[in-house]
């Protein structure tokens, strides 16, 4: 057979095919290689503008019609990802950039399809995949010989190996060895999103074979200038992701746990987990009032439930940190007593209710918890954030920043530190008669504030 007798080369399937990887980047780069990626929430967005910033041809699919309605005007739903507003805006004029709210639209149009949609937590602490079989359901529609399939939503180990692979070959019309999977996580963090994809840490890819992972390796080191990580199979690659927040999780347990040695000891407890940092084997996070977010709090549930493995340090460490917030309500209760002030007959102001500064997410904030406890108390509490809308989640009365100087407050617990709190004018409250007689640094980020009220930092004490 002559060169002119061949069957012709389908630069489309990154998968099984004796292209060189050159040309596949190449091919991918060029836009030859559409992509499709399946959830456009605030990681899934930025994913998918990195992704039609390096290929020009990206189809996004979510099924919330406002955010496809948004993002076909050109508009970004995803607040405060620095950049991701013009870059969204110059993808879709140039049609890099599309979206539907029908996911079997985008799984017949692409050739690579990324999934990256929400992995709940039910009551009961299970991890909840309905919502992506639903999409694997919706890939396996469209999917065609040497397609890839890339899930970089954090799942419990095995799930891409015996639950996505499996349901792929008895959804759709390939046989194994006809397409590809593999397990790709996102490593990236709210407010610097286009940032962390682009290659602030290398890519991890863990293929359910070695040429799944080969094909993802050559996307992501096409996209990410750190390069690829590969290891040995997706479920490796899904632990990866657990135990980057496992170890999280337990180190912040660790350092709430010593936090509350502090006035049995008489010390600044962070005082002297900073020194101990100074030793290259000891690196104890901060502590504070809680850890929320949509990651750390939930990813110990993906080991704990699956599997009968005991993990009571992660069970544990789960119990220390969500203890948090019931121990800053015990500060809080504590200084004003020490004030002559009864909690029922107090009012607490809590600033910052979202679980990380200069960040637009609530879930499993610490904020959520103490509000509860102090109303269930009898406080009247009242709350400043001004990152946010509505307040629904939270049991206080949300008032602007400006309004706490007439508020006459008993107490203000401060406890997400929003860089807009540096504008307050402590020492006008601090020379108020009527000003509060009790201060709560959740963060010690008030180090240097010479306040006369009963303060209490968390590992610091009360001065």
């Amino acid at each position: 057979m002559t060169d002119s007798d061949s069957p012709p080369i389908n630069l489309e399937s990154l998968y099984g095919t004796s292209v060189e990887e050159e040309t596949q980047q190449k091919a991918f780069s060029e836009g030859e290689v559409p992509v499709a990626v399946y959830g456009l929430g605030k990681m899934g967005l930025p994913l998918a503008s990195v992704f039609a910033e390096t290929c020009g041809n990206v189809i996004g699919a979510d099924i919330d019609p406002d955010v496809v309605a948004t993002l076909q005007d050109g508009g970004c739903h995803v607040k405060r990802e620095p950049g991701l507003d013009s870059l969204v805006a110059d993808l879709v004029d140039s049609r890099s950039l599309r979206a539907t709210t029908e996911p079997r639209e985008a799984s017949r149009d692409a050739s690579v399809h990324v999934v990256i949609v929400p992995t709940p937590i039910t009551d009961e602490k299970e991890p909840d995949l309905a919502i992506l079989d639903t999409v694997i359901g919706d890939i396996a529609t469209g999917l065609t010989e040497g397609d890839l399939v890339l899930i970089e939503c954090t799942v419990p180990p095995q799930t891409t190996e015996q639950r996505v692979f499996e349901q792929l070959l008895e959804e759709s019309d390939l046989e194994r060895g006809e397409f590809g999977v593999a397990f790709c996580p996102e490593r990236t963090s709210s407010g610097r999103a286009l940032k962390d994809i682009r290659g602030e840490y290398p890519k991890v890819v863990g293929g359910v074979d070695e040429e799944s992972t080969r094909a993802a390796s050559v996307i992501y080191d096409t996209i990410n200038s750190e390069g690829v990580l590969t290891v040995s199979n997706a479920t490796t690659a899904e632990a990866v992701k657990l135990f980057e927040g496992l170890y999280r999780d337990v180190n912040i347990a660790l350092a709430n746990e010593l936090a509350k040695f502090t006035d049995e000891l008489g010390i600044d407890v962070r005082e002297a987990i900073d020194t101990a940092n100074t030793q290259p084997f000891c690196h104890i996070h901060d502590p504070g009032p809680g850890v929320g977010g949509h990651c750390i709090p939930y990813y110990p549930y993906f080991l704990i439930k699956p599997f009968e493995t005991p993990s009571p340090l992660l069970s544990t460490a789960r119990e220390v940190n969500d203890s948090m917030p019931s121990f800053t309500v015990s500060k809080v209760r504590e200084g004003l007593e020490s004030q002559g002030i009864a909690i029922e007959d107090s009012t607490v102001v809590v600033l910052g209710l979202t679980y990380r500064p200069g960040v637009e997410e609530i879930r499993a904030s610490p904020s959520i918890s103490i509000t509860h406890e102090l109303t269930d108390l009898g406080a009247d509490v009242y709350a400043i954030d001004p990152l946010l809308d509505m307040f629904d989640a939270f049991e206080a009365q949300p008032i602007d920043q400006e309004d706490i100087y007439d508020l006459g407050a008993d107490a203000i617990v401060l406890v997400t530190p929003h860089k807009e709190f540096e504008a307050i004018r402590w020492e006008e409250l601090d020379t108020d008669p009527n000003g509060p007689a009790v201060l709560i640094d959740g963060r010690a980020t008030l180090d240097n504030l010479d306040f006369d009220a009963w303060t209490y930092t968390i590992s610091g004490g009360a001065r």
